[in-house]
């Protein structure tokens, strides 16, 4: 089986952290977003993972193969227009060629091994594929599906009138292939766009209306990290799970409360730093208090409070200490 990472993408709703980098490569719980997902895929052994990559493309390369390159055999392919998930699919189409694929989305992380949701695939049985669901509490906002018995009936991608809440997860198993790109082929050719782009949900939908049967398995949580408010909450779930590793980083009258991630190479003076902080490498933390809060490489704070913020790479931040001379029963608000 090969694995299908879509990456390519501009990631527009996590400016301005997008503008100067992919998404995949915005750095939450101690490495970036695309470290975490292949992190996770270590246990399903795949014949090769083909990421497909477009926007601010070297970024990605150049981390997955100094760090992935010895554990994955891995294949780039360029989708320079990003015209929606079944582009990118099509983009794929001779290094997948008749393989069954998993589909992993390059933004989304799950609690769950990879391998759990191959197994439940596996137990599906004589099926074309399956499509990790999970029940939603507002499925306008996702692509949803509706089934029939064991058997998905219809898929729509953000439905004004949604029949189900069975968003899809963000992760496919097709075993049927060369059907699915010979769909997409028609798709392109006949120019079938929904809202501009060309929809994953409306071919495998085209799969149902031929009689090919698709089934589901269930996705107990995932971890979008599209916006910056779920991608501090993804931040917070994933660094209350993750073990405590060996770092390089200086320390001098401070306060570390954990659960934190601080990369290498980072300097912390006078500061308390946590909980739920991940600070990337090469930072620079004086008499600051950072909490609840993602910080990029190469950044420098200095006199701040900050909770629930997201700061970039070789950003600076500086704050001024207040003083102060109050008599009694006095009350004051910053």
């Amino acid at each position: 089986m090969k694995v299908v990472i879509p990456a390519a993408g501009a990631g527009k709703r996590l400016f301005p952290h997008t503008y100067t980098k992919p998404k995949p490569m915005v750095y939450i719980a101690g490495k970036p977003i695309i470290g975490h997902i292949l992190e996770r895929m270590k246990d399903i052994e795949p014949e090769e993972i083909i990421m497909v990559v477009g926007y601010k493309k070297e970024q990605i390369m150049s981390y997955v193969d100094r760090n992935y390159s010895r554990v994955f055999n891995i294949r780039y392919i360029d989708q320079p227009d990003q015209l929606g998930l079944g582009h990118s699919i099509y983009s794929a189409k001779d290094a997948i060629g008749d393989s069954e694929i998993m589909i992993a989305l390059g933004d989304m992380i799950f609690k769950a091994g990879y391998s759990e949701f191959f197994k439940y695939h596996v137990t599906n049985g004589e099926c074309s594929g399956s499509i990790g669901v999970r029940e939603v509490d507002d499925p306008k906002k996702y692509g949803i599906v509706e089934l029939e018995g064991k058997y998905i009936k219809r898929l729509e991608e953000k439905p004004a009138r949604p029949r189900s809440n069975l968003g899809i997860a963000g992760v496919y198993f097709i075993k049927d292939t060369p059907v699915l790109l010979s769909v997409l082929e028609a798709m392109i050719k006949n120019d079938t766009r929904t809202r501009g782009e060309y929809q994953l949900t409306d071919a495998l939908q085209e799969l149902v209306n031929r009689g090919h049967r698709l089934k589901t398995f269930p996705v107990s949580s995932w971890y979008d990290c599209g916006h910056s408010e779920s991608l501090l909450e993804t931040n917070r779930v994933l660094l209350d799970e993750k073990e405590n590793e060996d770092h390089v980083y200086q320390i001098k009258d401070s306060v570390i409360i954990q659960p934190v991630a601080v990369g290498d190479n980072v300097t912390i003076i006078n500061s308390v730093v946590g909980p739920h902080a991940s600070i990337a490498g090469d930072s620079y933390i004086e008499s600051s208090i950072i909490s609840d809060s993602v910080i990029g490489s190469r950044s420098h704070l200095s006199k701040v409070n900050l909770q629930r913020s997201i700061i970039g790479d070789d950003a600076s931040v500086q704050g001024k200490h207040n003083s102060l001379n109050i008599g009694d029963s006095s009350s004051i608000e910053f």
